[in-house]
């Protein structure tokens, strides 16, 4: 079993709100493997897109998935 902790931040992964209406139109957010986006390290504009992208989840944003870049 291997107990090494992940990384915290990386720029391998990215946690993306897929628009229910637009294909091919997301908001994307870098965030570790398990999809914790620091919010400290967002510009002010990015932080506002992804409070609404969580906000929305269900009515125009389905739920994020985390991806691997």
């Amino acid at each position: 079993m291997n107990s090494r902790p992940m990384p915290l931040m990386s720029d391998d992964y990215e946690l993306r709100f897929e628009s229910l209406f637009h294909a091919g139109r997301a908001l994307a957010f870098p965030c570790d493997a398990r999809g914790g986006v620091r919010l400290d390290s967002l510009s002010e504009k990015a932080l506002q897109n992804y409070l609404f992208a969580r906000a929305v989840v269900g009515r125009d944003y389905a739920s994020p998935t985390v991806r691997r870049l």
